[in-house]
């Protein structure tokens, strides 16, 4: 689980509501925030203007990924460097079509795919490409789940303004009623806090943390293509190693490549 993510976001509401029950009122003012057709004006029109504008599938697809906020990435750059190194070590000892065997053991499908490609002689260049091609193809889908989220945060204030303008004219319709007009009033603004709430605490802090695992994944498949295509150039794995640690930050490099072994093979 992602404790930054499950705390900022519970934090973040947990902090509103103790902000209005902190009055007078108490927790009896909660029910001034709770009005359902406030709700489906916002939310509901917020969400079907982004369904109008994408297919079903996609729509759905970029929901779930909310999923994604709350998962620990399974993304360990020292440790990727570690293997890569390994590998290095095993295609200078025993030559690249050994690789094809320590590939069985690899969990990642890039990473397998590319040992795999040099393990059958293709061109460096035609293995840049592929690999290179695959990534791009990933970060597109990442960047559309991404621009769903975006576009969620951007329609629910305008949504949320929609609803206070439909509050406002039922208010104006009232005006011979004094006694309506605040309650009213009231409604109508509620629609503006739904919409702000939606965009500020969900959807903007869900884009950027699929944009930050995002960039994290992409990361780690340069680092996958450099370091395979290091090994398929034979250089040495101490090599390898320092080139792959300029990705990584200075805490990130403590410990890699420890049993790495640069010796003329």
């Amino acid at each position: 689980m992602d404790l930054a993510s499950i705390i900022g976001l519970v934090m973040c509401i947990a902090l509103v509501i103790f902000a209005i029950v902190s009055g007078d009122a108490g927790f009896s003012a909660l029910n001034n925030f709770v009005d359902f057709q406030s709700a489906l004006i916002t939310i509901g029109g917020a969400m079907m203007a982004i369904l109008a504008s994408n297919t079903l599938p996609s729509f759905l697809g970029g929901i779930k990924t909310i999923a994604l906020v709350f998962k620990a990435p399974a993304i360990d750059s020292p440790a990727i460097i570690a293997k890569i190194i390994e590998l290095s070590n095993v295609a200078r000892k025993e030559g690249l079509l050994a690789l094809e065997e320590a590939a069985a053991d690899l969990d990642d499908a890039f990473l397998k795919k590319g040992v795999l490609l040099i393990v059958d002689g293709t061109d460096p260049d035609l293995v840049r490409g592929i690999l290179e091609t695959e990534m791009v193809s990933i970060e597109a889908r990442h960047k559309g789940n991404i621009g769903l989220w975006q576009d969620i945060a951007s329609m629910g204030p305008a949504w949320g303004m929609i609803g206070t303008l439909v509050g406002l004219i039922n208010m104006l319709q009232a005006l011979d009623d004094p006694s309506s007009i605040g309650p009213s009033m009231a409604v109508a603004l509620i629609t503006t806090l739904y919409g702000s709430m939606m965009a500020n605490w969900i959807c903007t802090p869900v884009a950027s943390k699929l944009k930050v695992n995002n960039d994290s994944e992409m990361q780690v498949k340069e680092i996958m293509i450099e370091g395979l295509l290091s090994i398929q150039a034979g250089e040495n794995p101490r090599v390898i190693e320092e080139k792959l640690k300029s990705f990584l930050s200075p805490a990130e490099r403590e410990g890699i490549g420890e049993g790495a072994e640069g010796g003329e093979g």
